[in-house]
Parts: C-alpha cells; structure tokens; sequence
C-alpha cells in the first residue's frame, strides 16, 4: 500500500563516511513527512567512521549500525519481510557504490521498493559528469544549490538521461545563529581538508603561513579545525596529517588545534579561512566574515575554482595585512546560502517530491542510465568493487572474530594511512 496512508514515513540511512551520514541523516529528516527518526548504517570499508567521528557529527544520539553492502540490502528485504519496509532510503554514498545499490535494491524483487534519494554532501568539483550518472536511477537526485541543479540537469538532458530526478534543496547542515562579534574576541579559524592540499610541501606551506599570522598577530587566536586524528578516515584519504607537520614548527601560544562540531566552532569564529572546504557555505550562511585562499593557485585540483566569481579570492599576504574579502550577493545565493528566503523552504520541493511518490499505488522500476547496454565496458567493474550477494548466509559473528576484524580493520587503516606514503616516497627516490 502506498506510504501515504500509513501512520509515519520510516526511513534508511546508508553513509560511508562521517560527513556523509551527517549529510544523509539531517537530509532524512528535512524531507521525509512526518518521519520517524530515520534508521542509520555506515558501509565497511576504507573510510568508516570511528564512534568519535560519529559523535562528532551531532546529528544522532544513536550510533549507526556498522554493515557491508549486502548486509544492508538483507535488512531492507527482511524488514519488509516483517511488515517494518523501508519507505525511504536515503544513499549518502559514493557514485559507484550509489549504483551497485541502486542494482541490488532493483533486484530484491520487494512487493513495494522504497523511494531512493542521494546527492552530494557539499561543493560538487570533481568527476560532475561520472558522479552524476553513476547515481541516474535513484527516484530523488538533490542539488545543494540552483547553481548545481542548472549543471545536473544539463547532464543528464546531455546524455539523454531523464532529468526529473533532479530537486533543488540546500546543505542540510547549515543554520546556527548569525554572525555576532563580541568585543574583546578575534578568533581565525582554518577549515581543514583530508586531501587539499595534496601533497607534503603544499600543506607544510599552509601551515607555516597559518603559523605565521598567528606570530603578527598575537592578540587573535588561530585555529586549526581538524576533521579527524591520525589514523582515522574520512571522505578522502589524508597522507599528511596536519597534527604531525606541526611539530615541525614552534607555533605560538595563540595557535591551537581544535575538533569538533563545525557549528560549535563557527559560533566563535570571526574569521573562516579555507582552500576549499565546504565550511565556508556554513560560515556564509551565518554571515562568517570568510576567506577562500589562493596561495597555491585557483585550481581545479584544488577545488577552490568553485568559488570564482564569489568575492572570496584571497591569498596570506593580504590577511596578514589584515585585509578580509566581501563575498558577492549574486552567487551566494546562487550557492543557496545567505538566500532571500527562508532557509527551511529550500527543502519544500524534495519534500514535495517524496511525498508525491509515496503517494503512487506503485513506483516505477529503478532506470539507470548506466546499463549493460550504454555501458558495457565500464558498469561490470563498478558493480564488481562494490559486490553484493544478498543471497550469501550472513556469518554468525562470535566476540572473538570481531575482536579480530576490528584489529585487522586497525592495521588496514594503519597500512593505508602510514605504511602506504612511505613507500610511495620511497619508489620517488
């Protein structure tokens, strides 16, 4: 029977890293209708959060369930199994494992599959073109800004794809009370990124300039906002941990590393300063005095091309002499921060959407465009990386084998994140 006529929406969430079930759970809640708090699991693998990282997200106060690829598809058949399916599944996850699940939910052959939403958890700068049409085939593709739906829309109308997937929202995560400055406060704030800048040098360099203004500056506090700690994973691998290259220096008193909630930290924040990360949106959004650098160039690599044309181009030299960028009206709210209108009515239309195809007496069968027949030579290797075989026993797990699979999950992370650029150097020599 269709969702619409049962009591409350229930709703999966499936993440594979920290700042994506951050993503997929407040997104969950933003656009299901009279929604039960939506039920949470992050994917095994490379890049699963520790319980710190998920803490730290603040978005639940119960933890994710920790579960393969075909562990979760078991789940949705087995819940609809006991009358408890999913009407939801919101896929916080990258494209290729977007389409491998797409493929497995097709063929659990459920008398009423659940609606599928996906999207991107902030500013879209790489692979736009693959990251979309691996994930063609969910019933809601979410834009995070009028700007990023335009460049969805154009792809998938490129390629001959149906664009009506496509819904334009917002970030889920931004909010927080507007900027204030309180007298006798000046706190600077870097954002961090696991993998931008990439390489030792480029980030040795940030730091040393962050160092720097902190020495002209000591009456301002400086903050470096770290996503993660050594041998924790995020989104993207991170070889050069902020945390060991700043033992190199003699940081002043007035400089420090800093975790935590982004929230948190922009309540206290005067200025935010980053590469590219997505914590400018938020900092915008409240009215953050913010600083996009070019220091290593405005690159694509780098990701900070994104904010040509928002006013926030700027480089060390111009802060240390204490000169702050004003960010242009046009694209903010082309970005879908700092808008005219009230924020939550950014998700009025996914809300709409969903709603409507819960709605239907039946939804009509997963569509992607990447099929055995557009592709090939390409989709056989995307669905091999990310295998799922529903039909396996699950294993009975005893305390000692998870014991052991979280140790070697330690040492997978140990190797990927220590071992692994150590003897990528050592082949450069």
């Amino acid at each position: 029977m269709p969702a619409s006529t049962r009591e409350a929406v229930r709703t999966a969430v499936l993440a594979d890293s920290d700042t994506r079930w951050k993503w997929g759970a407040l997104t969950a809640r933003r656009i299901t209708p009279e929604s039960v708090e939506p039920t949470g699991f992050v994917l095994r693998g490379r890049a699963t959060p520790t319980a710190r990282q998920l803490t730290e997200t603040g978005v639940s106060d119960t933890a994710p369930r920790e579960v393969t690829g075909a562990e979760f598809l078991r789940e949705v058949r087995d819940a609809e199994a006991r009358g408890e399916g999913y009407d939801v599944v919101v896929l916080a996850l990258v494209g290729g494992a977007v389409r491998a699940l797409l493929q497995g939910l097709a063929d659990l052959g459920l008398a009423r599959r659940p609606v599928i939403v996906t999207g991107y958890v902030g500013v879209v700068y790489e692979k736009l073109t693959d990251g979309l049409l691996l994930r063609h085939g969910a019933d809601v593709v979410l834009a995070n800004s009028r700007h990023d739906a335009e460049r969805f829309r154009a792809v998938y109308e490129g390629v001959g794809a149906s664009a009506e997937p496509v819904v334009e929202a917002a970030l889920p995560f931004l909010g927080g009370a507007p900027h204030t400055p309180e007298a006798g406060r000046d706190t600077l704030v870097f954002a961090a990124q696991p993998s931008v800048p990439a390489t030792r040098a480029e980030r040795a360099y940030v730091l040393r300039r962050l160092v720097g203004h902190a020495r002209l500056h000591p009456d301002r506090e400086v903050l470096l906002k770290l996503r993660s700690k050594p041998g924790e994973h995020t989104t993207h691998l991170e070889e050069f941990p902020f945390q060991k290259l700043v033992r190199e220096l003699d940081a002043p008193a007035n400089f420090r590393l800093v975790y935590g909630h982004m929230g948190e930290v922009l309540d206290r924040t005067d200025l935010l300063v980053t590469v590219s990360s997505t914590a400018a949106l938020e900092a915008l959004h409240r009215r953050v005095p913010t600083a996009v650098l070019t220091d290593l160039g405005v690159r694509e690599a780098l990701g900070n091309h994104h904010f040509v044309g928002s006013g926030l181009l700027t480089s060390f030299d111009l802060l240390d002499r204490g000169l702050v960028p004003a960010p242009d009206e046009t694209w903010l709210a082309r970005q879908g921060v700092a808008a005219d209108t009230p924020y939550e009515a950014a998700f009025d239309a996914a809300r709409e959407r969903v709603a409507a195809l819960l709605a239907l007496p039946a939804l009509p069968p997963v569509t992607p465009y990447y099929t055995a027949e557009t592709a090939p030579g390409y989709l056989p290797g995307v669905l091999a990386r990310h295998r799922l075989d529903v039909t396996a026993p699950e294993p009975r797990e005893s305390g000692l084998r998870r014991v052991v699979r979280e140790a070697a999950r330690g040492a997978y992370r140990q190797g990927v994140q220590r071992v692994a650029p150590v003897i990528r150097r050592l082949g450069e020599l």
